[in-house]
């Protein structure tokens, strides 16, 4: 199975399709022994082969004709997000679990609908489940909070982050059109809060009170998500945004902190792009046979060497393009 397909390069899915259709042939023809690639082999007439892909995104070829012609395609229909949610949200332990996932459902239609269009935007299914887990977070943090609070707090934490300055009024008026009788209270971030201006000052920058909830956003962000993204213009403070947080909780710790999310952060830097795609990821030399790693396995394997509760990043820091990102 072949996840991803058309993320291959053109000219090698050309080159896929004619090894395929050698093995095709060769199945058709009900041989024992084929020749395949110079080769004489065995041949398993259970062989099967399936491609999974997304059409029309980003850094994604479309499949050559020769290709097509040996699958047979099956689209896939769209997911019931309101019954998906519900079932996560039971099992989260919520109650009230049917009327929240109803909302909830309605909430991302509507800003899909009326919000402006971003690339980063995202209201499918990856977004809904990183709300519900975070809603999950929540609700075993404060099992007293009322349940719809606690997910008005997970869709405002967790969405708020990436939405642009003219968009996050919106995004608050249909919450508040869905949740009239609710009043949310204000996060009280407490030691992150006065850690995060002390850091700023020892860095002699100004405490923005904007800046400070981009931290903090960046945090929440990071409890629910494996990889974050920090996209916007040059010169906007994003390296300035994550080296803080990782001051930060490095000095919550020493300070004696007891909360999980408060460890000794310690940030490994690259730039993807200043390297080979090779130099990044890795690469095997046909000449030796040997698998010769590249910056990134290197990395995290010594990242994963510690198994201390100390926070471990790997900070891609550099332009953004669909080659390096999604290998």
């Amino acid at each position: 199975c072949f996840d991803e397909f058309n993320r291959i390069q053109v000219e090698v899915l050309s080159v896929i399709a004619q090894q395929m259709l050698t093995v095709t042939q060769a199945i058709r023809a009900n041989k024992d022994m084929f020749m395949f690639l110079g080769k004489e082999i065995p041949l398993n007439r259970r062989f099967g082969v399936y491609i999974t892909m997304n059409p029309g995104y980003a850094g994604r070829a479309e499949l050559p004709d020769n290709l097509k012609a040996l699958f047979r395609p099956v689209a896939m229909m769209v997911p019931d997000y309101g019954l998906i949610a519900e079932i996560i949200l039971n099992s989260e332990g919520f109650f009230g679990a049917k009327l929240l996932a109803r909302k909830m459902v309605n909430l991302y239609r509507l800003s899909s609908e009326q919000l402006s269009k971003q690339d980063h935007y995202d209201f499918g299914m990856r977004a809904v489940k990183s709300v519900l887990v975070m809603a999950g977070h929540l609700k075993r943090q404060n099992p007293d909070l009322a349940e719809n609070i606690t997910l008005i707090r997970a869709l405002r934490d967790s969405n708020a982050p990436k939405f642009l300055s003219f968009d996050l009024p919106l995004f608050n008026g249909i919450i508040s059109d869905l949740y009239p009788e609710v009043a949310i209270p204000d996060v009280d971030y407490g030691n992150l809060k006065v850690e995060i201006e002390n850091q700023l000052r020892l860095m002699n920058l100004q405490i923005v009170p904007s800046f400070v909830t981009k931290i903090t956003q960046l945090l929440e962000t990071q409890l629910v998500r494996h990889g974050v993204m920090l996209v916007g213009l040059s010169m906007t403070g994003k390296s300035t945004d994550s080296t803080i947080l990782s001051k930060t909780l490095t000095q919550l710790k020493k300070n004696g902190s007891d909360d999980p999310a408060h460890q000794l952060t310690k940030v490994f830097f690259l730039n993807p792009k200043s390297i080979t795609a090779e130099e990044l990821y890795g690469s095997f030399n046909e000449n030796t046979g040997e698998w010769k790693d590249g910056l990134v396995a290197i990395l995290v394997r010594e990242a994963v060497s510690d198994t201390s509760d100390n926070k471990k990043w790997v900070n891609f820091d550099g332009p953004v393009d669909a080659i390096w990102i999604e290998n």
